[in-house]
């Protein structure tokens, strides 16, 4: 049996042999790595209904196709860490509380449907564009309205915090057209104005849409989302301005996926194939978005 002395040696080199490369890489790490180097947690904040980049399954955890890029980028973070794995602590949060969120460091990286702009780009940081959508509206089939242009006299909802709210009134002003502006605290809210008959028709992203039908099933057959486009809203992965080290993370983490296939077979797994609740969106890669794609080394 060996002395205490040297039962002492032992368990200190077995410690150093493990606190040492995570220590010594916390030294030369800045922002959000070194952080999470310190914490041993990322935290991931998500959007409850935003289908199919960031809603909750029925057990209760959060899914999607934004969830599956962050958990990529927290794989390359861990690695950039010295650490073999690192926990996701998700953290939920809405149209209106997701730049804040960000900003304050509650959150390390919003994962959901958040468009890039370059208002938002002064107080927050965007990953490569991941998704390009547009917003329009949706309406009952039996409404009666067929265009923006049949608004007139009509309630339009949109979502607290968005960038569709300004979309909208300013095509209202543009074209002259008297209608009402309702607001919504989320999606599902939102959506639910128009079920019940308090708004005629929900603007926001065109793929938003879609999932809010999806996921009403054959109930979905009841509304209609109008092919008019009312402004470009492309999607990234959001995290805090001034962090040099994540912003080349997060750009060689797309670059990766891009070059190994992973980015395009992720986005088929969520907007060509069934989704948990066994309905299909249907939605074919844009060749903006291949483009894009494309341009960070994904095969053509």
């Amino acid at each position: 049996m060996p002395s205490r002395s040297a039962l002492a040696f032992v368990l200190a080199a077995v410690s150093f042999a493990f606190s040492a490369a995570p220590v010594a890489a916390i030294e030369v790490l800045t922002g959000t790595l070194r952080k999470a180097a310190e914490t041993g947690e990322v935290v991931v904040g998500y959007r409850a209904g935003s289908v199919p980049f960031s809603y909750v399954e029925k057990a209760g955890r959060p899914i999607g196709y934004a969830i599956d890029l962050c958990q990529e980028i927290v794989d390359d973070i861990a690695r950039a860490t010295g650490r073999t794995a690192l926990r996701i602590r998700y953290e939920p949060v809405t149209s209106e509380s997701r730049i804040p969120a960000v900003t304050s460091g509650r959150v390390d990286l919003e994962c959901g449907s958040t468009t890039t702009n370059a208002e938002r780009r002064r107080s927050v940081a965007f990953s490569p564009i991941t998704f390009i959508s547009a917003t329009k509206l949706l309406v009952k089939r039996d409404s009666g309205i067929r265009s923006y242009r049949d608004l007139g006299g009509r309630k339009v909802v949109v979502t607290a915090g968005t960038t569709n709210g300004p979309a909208v009134r300013e095509m209202l002003a543009k074209s002259n057209i008297q209608a009402e502006v309702l607001t919504g605290r989320d999606h599902a809210e939102s959506f639910a104005m128009v079920k019940d008959g308090r708004a005629d028709a929900f603007a926001t992203d065109d793929v938003l849409l879609y999932g809010l039908k999806a996921a009403e099933g054959s109930a979905g057959a009841d509304y209609t989302v109008l092919p008019e486009k009312l402004s470009f809203e492309p999607y990234a992965i959001m995290f805090r301005r001034d962090d040099p080290d994540l912003a080349a993370l997060v750009s060689d983490t797309f670059r990766r996926l891009a070059a190994s296939r992973e980015l395009r077979w992720t986005y088929d797994k969520w907007f060509l194939k069934r989704l948990p609740n066994g309905e299909r969106l249907d939605i074919p890669m844009s060749e903006d978005l291949r483009t894009g794609f494309l341009a960070m080394g994904l095969p053509d």
